[in-house]
């Protein structure tokens, strides 16, 4: 116990580059998905290095893939602020959509991040 008889504090997780980018989705994906897989690779050329970034979103019932087909329209060219990082490049690699016996869809993106100096 701390001298003011409170416990001491559990020290803060760091939130990871992969954590913010994950948030930056959510947000952009209005909290409508759900991450259902995600990849990550060590990155680097000649001047550069980072991470590729592979995931999966879900998406299930109508308003969900409304929002998700916002996401794929708008992702390619979003600008994200991740403090530390700059994502060099974002894509759409596959969309499944199914509409019985509920509309869902699942879509598949890559993404490209940079340490940034």
């Amino acid at each position: 116990m701390s001298s003011e008889g409170k416990p001491p504090r559990p020290p803060r997780a760091r939130r990871s580059a992969s954590d913010r980018l994950r948030t930056a989705l959510m947000v952009l994906c209005e909290h409508q998905g759900q991450v259902i897989t995600h990849t990550e690779k060590s990155w680097a050329s000649i001047t550069f290095a980072g991470t590729r970034h592979s995931l999966s979103l879900l998406f299930a019932g109508e308003e969900a893939v409304e929002a998700g087909e916002s996401f794929v329209a708008s992702l390619p060219e979003h600008e994200f602020a991740i403090p530390g990082q700059l994502v060099a490049d974002a894509g759409i690699v596959e969309v499944e959509h199914r509409l019985s016996p509920s509309p869902r869809m699942v879509v598949q993106c890559d993404l490209l991040l940079l340490e940034d100096a």
